[in-house]
């Protein structure tokens, strides 16, 4: 089994953060985000990684070389420019002959993996996607009227629960197919592509385990709720 991680970003919402940096490798503790990644891998059994990189990419191969220091192989798919999250995968097509993990490298997981992983190849999927259940809050009272615009009943700023993307997936090769070669491709496009073709799109749904790190606010919490759970340790 091997995990590709799309660490190739530009990181804007991160501005000025990542202007000499690249995203996954901004701190988090004592190690950068894809380090905490590759050791997530590890722990799950996965010590075959390959990164596709691109903005800033010298910083990410020299830190982690050829893996060994981590405990893992590691090997590099570059792009010269963006190509979005699917665009990046393509890039790893040579790298890949069997069921794989995608996941983006700028979110912190900490869910079973092994768990996905089975589940993926019990069911026989094309593609899983790992989905974390979502709650918020509506900041209005909301109303909900009959047909011929009769108030039935007002709630007062109600819980919402969804369930949204963390960008972790279990892959079947053939997906690559579904990826147009050195151009800009949404993963969103690849997921309505597969389910159109008929192919099974399943899900694996966690409460917990999923940091997204895709802004300054939600990067400082993420460092903030790290270092809070070191010292709980």
């Amino acid at each position: 089994m091997k995990t590709v991680i799309l660490a190739g970003g530009l990181g804007t919402r991160l501005l000025p953060l990542t202007k000499n940096t690249p995203k996954p490798m901004l701190p988090l503790g004592k190690k950068p985000i894809l380090e905490h990644l590759i050791d997530w891998n590890k722990k799950n059994g996965v010590k075959s990684i390959i990164l596709c990189v691109s903005h800033l990419r010298k910083t990410i191969e020299n830190y982690f070389g050829d893996g060994k220091r981590f405990g893992v192989s590691i090997e590099y798919a570059i792009s010269n420019k963006p190509l979005a999250t699917a665009g990046q995968l393509k890039t790893a097509e040579e790298f890949i002959d069997n069921t794989f993990v995608c996941m983006y490298g700028d979110s912190i997981f900490d869910f079973n993996l092994r768990n996905m992983i089975k589940q993926h190849k019990v069911k026989r999927a094309f593609v899983t996607m790992g989905l974390n259940e979502y709650k918020t809050n509506l900041p209005y009272g909301v109303i909900d009227i009959s047909k011929t615009g009769k108030v039935l009943r007002w709630n007062e700023k109600p819980e919402i629960k969804v369930n949204v993307n963390m960008g972790c997936y279990v892959m079947e090769p053939k997906v690559l197919n579904l990826i147009p070669k050195n151009k800009p491709y949404g993963m969103d496009d690849v997921i309505k592509q597969a389910m159109a073709n008929k192919k099974l799109v399943s899900s694996f749904i966690t409460k917990k385990g999923f940091t997204d790190i895709g802004n300054k606010e939600s990067y400082e919490k993420a460092y903030q709720e790290h270092t809070q759970k070191l010292e709980n340790n």
